[in-house]
């Protein structure tokens, strides 16, 4: 049966991005204009948001995954009616290729070789480690989550999953064997934890997830890996713990404040690896996003339940 062409308004490009229309076009829609649009695909920013949307519109996709700031702005808050979603997923391959370079790269002992200048293999020989038999908390077991989990599991790594339901976290290339956790009960994880990895979404119930108490719990030979969002984490704890040695370390591709200031500890710690937010960097973006918006407009077309709906009440 032929899918129904769907009108789909993209903006507020002009021209819209190829891949984008593309997307559209190639899954059952048309593009067309906001007023004569049932669907809106938008690839700006929140302050680039109408403040009104036609009556026709029951569908807004967004280009982001984590959505803190469109609840900040009051876009979803303005319109009740529409079904918003997120690019959830969209980005959880390279997010995840980014999580497992910063864990190895602390387990390795990788930072200090950059630094070493010299020859030092007895100086480093017992600081390096390995995954192999280690459990790794991924604490929000989403599309990054279940991304990494099938990048985890051949090193020999055991995972724990954390999510909100508890329910089995399942995937591509994900065994039936790794041990799901809801969130409720993350504080019985942390004795068994070696190494935890963040891909929580930042709401006013995860700031601060990883607080004083959770990084003294963890072991000295603990490394943190952020892909989330910085506030997800207490700074001043954490650099306090790196400082002391409580963890081994620390991978961060976000950071709070973010950017992070010059001069600051974060960027001198000798246990504290920085990336710039680039776990999803643009050259990779776009692509993802269109397979994404495809996928949706589809599923748009065909009545059926979309990719990410954004829960208003869950802040994500």
């Amino acid at each position: 049966m032929d899918r129904p062409v769907v009108p789909i308004a993209i903006g507020p490009a002009d021209p819209p991005p190829t891949l984008i229309e593309k997307a559209v076009v190639d899954n059952g829609g048309v593009v067309a204009e906001l007023a004569e649009a049932s669907g809106l695909i938008w690839v700006g920013t929140p302050g680039q948001f109408p403040d009104e949307l036609p009556a026709g519109i029951d569908w807004v996709q967004l280009p982001a995954a984590g959505v803190e700031e469109w609840f900040a702005s009051g876009v979803i808050a303005k319109h009740p009616k529409v079904l918003f979603t997120s690019a959830a997923g969209a980005f959880a391959a390279s997010v995840a290729e980014h999580a497992l370079m910063l864990l190895l790269a602390g387990v390795r002992y990788l930072p200090e070789h950059l630094r070493a200048g010299r020859w030092r293999q007895q100086d480093f020989i017992p600081h390096i480690g390995s995954l192999r038999g280690k459990t790794v908390t991924i604490v929000g077991a989403g599309g990054i989550g279940r991304a990494l989990i099938p990048m985890l599991t051949p090193l020999g790594a055991h995972v724990i999953a954390v999510n909100r339901s508890g329910r089995p976290v399942t995937g591509p290339g994900i065994p039936d064997t790794i041990e799901t956790i809801a969130t409720e009960n993350l504080a019985r994880v942390w004795p068994r934890t070696d190494h935890v990895v963040i891909a929580a979404p930042a709401t006013a119930a995860t700031r601060h997830l990883i607080d004083a108490d959770v990084l003294a719990r963890l072991k000295p030979s603990s490394w943190v890996i952020n892909i989330a969002r910085g506030s997800l984490i207490d700074t001043e704890a954490l650099v306090t713990a790196l400082a002391a040695g409580t963890i081994a370390g620390a991978g961060l591709d976000v950071t709070d404040p973010e950017p992070l200031p010059d001069g600051h500890l974060l960027w001198v710690l000798p246990n504290a690896i920085v990336t710039p937010h680039d776990s999803n960097p643009p050259q990779l973006r776009l692509a993802a996003f269109a397979d994404h918006v495809g996928a949706n407009v589809r599923l748009f077309a065909d009545g059926n339940d979309l990719i990410a709906p954004i829960d208003p009440n869950l802040g994500y």
